[in-house]
């Protein structure tokens, strides 16, 4: 095994409804992988996504703190009960995508606060949060 398959051993595979629970994947780094209808109870934090198809993936009780998505498939994906302070998402498709019970602090979409986008929201919706 090369030095950079050793690195990142999720570099391309199909992994469609893999299931990781309980499991710690600090700074794990998906890169091109198919991960469509996967759950996800981990830690994944420092995680970076790539490419990476997540589409109809579940994510619950799992901390993506300082994580980074960047040409993500989140299509229908959920996240629930989930610390997503400082992640970093990027040129990501998120229609349909539902986040539920989560630490947004310093979360980013496309180098903007997700705060900023509540507050601005707020504004253009009195009434309605």
């Amino acid at each position: 095994m090369n030095n950079d398959a050793k690195r990142n051993p999720f570099d391309g595979p199909q992994m469609q409804n893999a299931r990781f629970e309980h499991a710690d994947m600090h700074g794990a780094h998906f890169d091109g992988v198919n991960l469509a209808d996967s759950r996800v109870f981990a830690i994944m934090t420092k995680a970076r996504f790539e490419n990476t198809n997540l589409g109809e993936a579940e994510f619950d009780d799992v901390n993506l703190a300082g994580s980074r998505f960047d040409n993500v498939n989140l299509s229908g994906a959920s996240i629930t009960n989930a610390n997503l302070s400082n992640l970093k998402i990027s040129g990501v498709t998120l229609v349909g995508m539902e986040i539920r019970d989560a630490n947004l602090t310093g979360m980013r979409i496309d180098g903007i606060l997700v705060s900023d986008l509540f507050d601005a929201y707020r504004k253009l919706n009195p009434g309605r949060s």
